[in-house]
């Protein structure tokens, strides 16, 4: 548990006194009035690096200055993305509704960035609309989230656009991108009332616009009329920003952050500086959407991990992402070279694999478990530009990594390191629930095989239901459920003991050969799980080779600080599992010496793997006949006879679908493997 609260966020502006701006056009004058130096030529000591492609479609750049050299006073560091909206394979994503959807309450379910990218496969991704409640940088994933202004995803609103001035005394925001399914671009600066979204796949909503036909209007919002504020209101005052533009031709989208609030990195900056900025990355339009805390760009690897790119706020002074209510990512090919158009299509044992080069090539893939890859194909010597792979006896419900090679006139090329998942066909039954029974102790049993299946463990001090949880200090968390056996706390302390041991039996009725187990765990902090005395998952623990201990503290915790979110993992192909009888042991590690508190429940579910035929379809029109399947990770075979022999397609075909258009007398098809 966390013992220290983060203060609260003082970016957003509340929304029970968000201001009501006067419509833009009563502004405009305004704006060309105050700007003066702004809208000079910001001097050498400001730099905004090169374009650098990233994706087909996506470039990425950064940029600093020196403060006192140009037209910015404080230091500033900015990342920032561009995004062709011509580009075909680039597709947009913002936070879809919540699972219990409740407009104007439960609109989103609050997520970190980084889970956002990892949950929807997302390429980028960056913080967007503003959000309620905001008093709680670690909030769990999943917490009800209210957001400000417009938000649509794939066509679904998510949020809707607040009026100017609600009965309750509310603000809408103002500044609205909206996107067609094939990314053309509006710009709403001043979205009162609200405009239409008939036609919108896409839209994201910030609070006032920066840029508007290249003029900086930021000057007006910063000295609107605000209820008490002015410009020193805090959203405009020095902070992280996050904002987005387009070119004027809307052949541009461009996501920057700015950071702040780290002195002799980056300090933040005002609403005109972050304007001037959009101008210098090449927007002629451009909002002010969610900051502070918030500010957040991410890219994924090629392997799935996702990298930040700036230097959150939140990251520096807590060691995490915020939980924020709205995020906008996107989709992207990778960058053309001499191997593309990779494709993957996995099954539960086997996946097949294609990709073209630009010219004749051989090819192999490499694969495996981890990056270091480990196992390759054999090599397909025909020079071709088309190629095609069958990976086979992988294991089910994994991820696994891989990297092609192909070699042309000599030279060898090779993509990036990808992944994939394999699919797992199962039946799941409980072993038993969250409320199961535990022995345990706090004791120290560093040196004893407690963990073992023939263990007596008849002299430890108690045995009782989940969850089974110690509170030594305050009140604990209501939402900690169901607490059912509290433990002992170190009397000498007056906190719990470093480290709770805990055992358990459950059964297994079936050969375990082709079992799997899945456990979903209410764990505060951290915890080592073993099966039938051998080590089975670390849960916020240090990584194997370290060793643990009693004394071995808890790197982290879960959600925020309590043990109100599920920590689910799966374990597939498992050699000590036991027909019959088995012991689950566990070991929970507190946080830090002061932490008031320790919960532990788990639930575990074994889940019985089974094999599933796929379907061949026959299709004729005319002169041709077309063979298609929907699953990968099959090799397309024929014979002349039913009974074979059969040998594979040349090719080898592994992608629906098939066509024929001659036929060489009676054939016979099949999916193999």
């Amino acid at each position: 548990m966390i013992i220290n609260t983060a203060p609260t966020e003082r970016f957003p502006l509340p929304r029970t006194i968000r201001p009501q701006l006067r419509p833009l056009r009563h502004c405009i004058a305004l704006a060309l009035l105050v700007l003066g130096c702004a809208t000079s030529t910001v001097r050498a000591g400001t730099q905004v690096g090169p374009w650098v492609p990233i994706f087909k479609g996506v470039d990425r750049t950064s940029g600093t200055n020196t403060p006192g050299s140009g037209g910015f006073t404080n230091l500033q560091v900015i990342r920032a993305i561009r995004v062709d909206l011509t580009d075909p394979d680039i597709h947009f994503f913002t936070t879809p509704r919540a699972t219990n959807y409740q407009a104007d309450v439960a609109e989103t379910g609050g997520m970190k960035p980084n889970q956002f990218a990892t949950n929807y496969n997302l390429n980028v991704v960056i913080n967007a609309n503003f959000f309620a409640p905001n008093n709680d940088y670690n909030f769990p994933q999943g917490t009800p989230m209210d957001l400000s202004g417009l938000l649509i995803c794939t066509g679904q609103v998510v949020s809707a656009q607040e009026q100017n001035l609600q009965s309750d005394g509310t603000y809408g925001s103002a500044a609205t991108f909206l996107f067609t399914s094939n990314n053309a671009a509006r710009f709403i600066p001043t979205n009162w009332p609200a405009t239409s979204t008939v036609g919108t796949y896409t839209a994201v909503s910030g609070d006032y616009p920066l840029l508007i036909s290249n003029t900086i209007v930021a000057y007006v919002y910063t000295n609107a009329y605000y209820q008490g504020g002015g410009p020193n209101y805090p959203v405009h005052q020095l902070n992280p920003r996050t904002a987005y533009g387009l070119s004027a031709d809307r052949h541009y989208l461009y996501l920057m952050t700015l950071d702040g609030r780290q002195s002799g990195y980056s300090d933040g900056s005002y609403d005109w500086e972050t304007a001037r900025w959009m101008q210098l990355l090449g927007a002629a339009d451009a909002a002010n959407m969610d900051g502070g805390g918030s500010t957040t760009l991410i890219q994924m690897s090629s392997t799935g991990v996702p990298v930040m790119l700036n230097n959150s706020s939140s990251v520096a002074a807590y060691g995490y992402q915020r939980t924020i209510g709205s995020v906008f990512g996107l989709t992207a090919k990778p960058l053309p070279g001499f191997i593309n158009n990779i494709t993957v299509n996995p099954d539960d044992t086997a996946a097949s694999l294609t990709w073209t080069t630009t010219s004749p090539a051989d090819g192999l893939v490499q694969y495996g478990l981890t990056t270091n890859l480990g196992s390759s194909t054999p090599l397909f010597s025909p020079l071709v530009t088309n190629h095609s792979v069958l990976l086979t006896n992988l294991l089910p419900g994994n991820i696994y990594y891989y990297k092609i090679l192909s070699t042309a006139a000599g030279t060898q090329y090779a993509s990036s390191n990808y992944y994939f998942l394999t699919t797992n066909y199962f039946t799941s039954h409980q072993a038993f629930d969250v409320t199961n029974s535990w022995t345990w102790t706090d004791a120290n049993l560093d040196g004893i095989n407690w963990t073992a299946k023939s263990y007596n463990d008849t002299g430890w001090l108690g045995s009782g239901p989940g969850l089974l949880w110690v509170y030594s200090k305050g009140t604990p968390n209501s939402l900690v459920q169901p607490r059912n056996t509290q433990l002992a706390f170190n009397p000498a302390t007056v906190y719990p003991y470093y480290t709770y041991y805990f055992r358990t039996h459950f059964n297994i009725p079936v050969s375990p050969s082709s079992v799997s187990l899945t456990l979903s765990n209410y764990v505060d902090d951290g915890a080592v799980f073993y099966l039938n005395g051998a080590e089975l998952y670390r849960l916020r623990m240090p990584a194997a080779p370290a060793v643990i201990v009693n004394s071995t503290l808890a790197p982290t915790y879960p959600c925020s600080g309590d043990a109100t979110c599920p920590d689910v993992f799966s374990v597939i192909g498992v050699t000590n599992l036991l027909a019959g009888d088995n012991v689950l042991a566990a070991e929970v590690h507190n946080y830090n010496v002061a932490s008031p508190d320790i919960t532990f429940g788990s639930a575990l579910t074994y889940n019985i793997a089974f094999s599933v035929r796929p379907t061949l379809n026959l299709a004729t029109a005319g002169g041709t006949a077309t063979l298609s399947w929907t699953r990968g990770g099959f090799l397309l075979q024929q014979a002349s006879t039913p009974n074979g022999p059969w040998s594979a397609v040349p090719g080898p075909v592994v992608s629906s679908p098939y066509v024929l258009t001659n036929f060489p007398g009676t054939l016979f098809y099949r999916l193999g493997r």
